[in-house]
């Protein structure tokens, strides 16, 4: 699995565009803030906020897929990467239409699942080491 520092560097969904699949309108996303929704409303998540063209947007994201992604890989997940988790569900759910809720909680599979896709396209992203 590719090297999380990596994904940190990159910060491909702190500040992004995606195209509204049935508007087909170009979105601006931008993320605004992290907050432990223990404290907040009492919910076993992670809520983190996006401005979409203004309107405040938030993805949860299941605490227990902290425990279960440290169990598979020994590895944590920051709080960098859990904002491109969130922001990469942001623009895949703006390009597959799933749009006009506030807040989108996602599932423990859904979270790692989308982890997955960030780790990937960021080792996409990555110049070649062989020159």
């Amino acid at each position: 699995m590719q090297s999380l520092s990596a994904i940190v560097k990159t910060c491909m969904y702190q500040d992004f565009h995606a195209v509204d699949r049935w508007t087909k309108k170009d979105v601006h996303c931008l993320y605004q803030a992290l907050i432990v929704a223990v404290a907040t409303r009492h919910a076993d998540a992670v809520d983190i906020k996006f401005l979409v063209d203004g309107r405040p947007v938030w993805i949860a994201l299941p605490l227990p897929a902290w425990v279960e992604y440290k169990n598979r890989t020994g590895k944590s997940i920051t709080d960098p990467l859990a904002i491109e988790i969130a922001g990469h569900y942001l623009k895949t759910a703006l390009e597959s239409g799933d749009v006009g809720q506030e807040m989108y909680a996602l599932t423990v599979a859904q979270t790692l699942a989308h982890l997955e896709a960030v780790v990937k396209e960021e080792a996409g992203l990555q110049p070649s080491m062989a020159s």
